[in-house]
């Protein structure tokens, strides 16, 4: 997921191995809840049965799954059959020898926030791959505009490890419903990455965890080590890229990508069963390197995205532009960034790109001295905003403005004032800064409103709310527009979600709780960022609020998962309906949804 330290990785140390285990059922009360054991999860074909079979059981030598039996679906061109592995080599079983002693006695996963047994508990811990699956509506019915796809991205593990392990770590996963003719149809599918490929040719990990496997000097240079013979052995090419594509997706130039900052984009596609296909590495005709933001931002009135990548050397931020057509443009690197900073997410408006500088960065202090990660927090930085013109060719008209403690991970939305002279940002400020990245739980975000006035460079800050909010959305036709509306996840605590909120940020001037309406998923049951989808997109009459709020959610009593659809306009957001889904779907990160019309276009 991480740019910063994928390059970091790649550029300063060799790369280090994930090790495998399995899930099993606690002997709890709660069916969801699982623990981890240090076993591989052995990857089966699907079967078809006699669909009038209520429930399966399948068993492996690793994994016991109960759970309703999918009905059969037809195969296509896109179906996915398993490669039969070939035996380990010597030089493999020496190097996975030497991982687990690295994982056992050099570096164990000691901390709560690397702890296998912690991070992929309950419903984080990862699940099989899922063929297109129909799914039964159980309230209300589908609007007739969500004809199309909702697509989610998010981590999961094809090999859980037996060393320390972070959230941001696992393979990405697609979890797609998608929808027609008041109908819905699962399906959950790798994104075949490099790294998942050979790692699944190997039937054993082979490339690192970047957050979690780099703790103080020892380790890192026993898993730099680890890592640099596994590349003499062939193991391995790191040009082919090391990311996970695990952290969002976007559609622009009539393709659709799968997203990790650490890596360039994968383009993948939609099949009319609903079956998800990687297409491949996408590099742009050669013209995009090393890698990309996992946040592009599109404009729908012109059809350009706008994005850029970070690092940890020179130019340590790049600007970067595609056209209508897909085309990307020639970077506009920016040395005024003087050190390397966690850029993880930005805002465009009409006239600009804006930036945030925040305090997470590169931190080799704690990782030979504290046994920490290379990247943390630094409470001595000052937070500056940085506002580019969105074509410029050049950074010579790049501003920064000092906002101290304005820590963003992800942007809501940016625009520019009526008389050109002031930009508009709408984004949640981390508290409690350094625990972003190790102790979520214990973060707080704060939706802020922040004004910069370009003339006289006075930054004020309002705050919209006192929940703790993130992952906030609009309708996307409002992206780089002035916006009224924000829908964003209550964390109870982050990471988990216990429902939306919609805020209308004009009522911001009041200095009032910007909060109009509110749903909380209720007790045990957690779901995602939301995902606004307008009514009549084609309308240009119509409100900013026409339309519906959907997001995958998990009751962590039953261990059902459910897909939601919710009227935006409404007080409580309410439910119009729901689709449960055939298997639990596990917490994810970012998604979108795409219209039938432009799945017709994908190339």
């Amino acid at each position: 997921m991480d740019s910063f330290s994928s390059s970091f990785f790649s550029s300063v140390l060799p790369p280090k191995l994930l090790t495998s285990l399995v899930i099993i059922p606690h002997k709890s009360t709660k069916p969801t809840s699982f623990s981890v054991s240090s076993v591989r999860i052995e990857e089966k074909p699907a079967v078809n049965q006699d669909p009038k079979t209520p429930t399966t059981t399948t068993s492996t030598p690793t994994r016991t799954v109960s759970q309703p039996q999918p009905k059969p679906q037809p195969r296509t061109q896109s179906s996915y059959l398993p490669k039969k592995r070939a035996e380990p080599t010597i030089p493999t079983i020496i190097l996975n020898a030497c991982d687990d002693i690295i994982n056992n006695f050099i570096d164990p996963p000691l901390k709560y926030s690397v702890d296998p047994r912690h991070v992929l508990s309950d419903n984080f811990a990862p699940v099989d791959e899922l063929p297109p699956t129909e799914c039964e509506v159980v309230q209300g019915s589908l609007p007739s505009c969500l004809d199309g796809a909702y697509i989610r991205n998010g981590p999961n593990p094809q090999y859980l490890p037996r060393g320390p392990y972070h959230l941001f770590d696992g393979d990405g996963m697609l979890h797609s419903i998608k929808i027609s003719r008041g109908r819905a149809t699962l399906c959950s599918r790798y994104v075949r990455t490099y790294k998942y490929t050979i790692e699944n040719e190997a039937g054993s990990p082979i490339l690192p965890n970047v957050f979690s496997g780099f703790n103080g000097l020892t380790a890192s240079a026993a898993r730099g080590a680890l890592s640099a013979a596994r590349l003499l052995a062939g193991q391995f090419n790191p040009v082919n890229g090391i990311g996970l594509a695990n952290t969002n997706l976007a559609f622009f130039g009539n393709r659709l990508y799968a997203l990790g900052e650490s890596d360039l984009p994968y383009a993948i596609r939609l099949t009319p069963n609903g079956d998800i296909e990687t297409i491949g590495r996408h590099d742009f005709d050669g013209k995009l390197a090393m890698s990309m933001t996992a946040h592009p931002k599109l404009d729908s009135d012109t059809g350009e995205a706008f994005a850029f990548r970070y690092g940890p050397v020179p130019p340590f931020l790049t600007y970067f532009r595609f056209d209508a057509n897909g085309k990307k443009q020639p970077n506009v690197p920016i040395f005024s960034m003087t050190r390397p900073s966690f850029l993880h997410d930005f805002a465009i408006t009409k006239k600009y790109a804006v930036f945030v500088d925040i305090q997470i960065g590169m931190n080799p202090m704690e990782m030979i001295f504290g046994g920490g990660s290379p990247v943390g927090a630094d409470p001595a930085k000052v937070c500056r905003i940085g506002i580019i013109p969105r074509y410029a060719t050049d950074e010579s008209q790049m501003r920064w403005f000092e906002v101290p403690g304005f820590n963003i991970i992800h942007a809501i939305n940016a625009w520019d004032e009526e008389d050109g002279n002031a930009v508009v940002m709408v984004a949640p400020n981390i508290l409690s800064v350094e625990h972003t990245l190790d102790r979520t739980d214990l973060v707080h975000a704060l939706v802020e409103k922040v004004r910069i006035d370009l003339r006289t460079g006075i930054v004020t800050r309002r705050p919209m709310s006192a929940r703790n909010l993130d992952f906030g959305v609009i309708n996307p036709a409002y992206m780089a527009k002035k916006s009224r509306y924000v829908y964003a996840a209550v964390g109870d605590p982050m990471p988990k979600i216990s429902g939306v909120v919609k805020l209308d940020v004009s009522k911001g001037d009041e200095r009032r709780d910007c909060i109009v309406a509110t749903r909380i998923y209720g007790p045990g049951c957690y779901g995602g960022e939301p995902f606004f989808v307008a009514r009549d997109p084609e309308n240009p009459e119509t409100e900013e609020d026409d339309g519906y709020v959907v997001s995958y959610v998990h009751d962590e009593n039953t261990g059902e998962s459910k897909f939601l659809v919710m009227d935006a306009k409404s007080p409580r957001l309410d439910i119009v309906a729901a689709v449960k889904l055939p298997r639990r779907v596990p917490y994810g990160f970012h998604g979108l949804f795409v219209r039938q019309a432009e799945l017709d276009k994908l190339l």
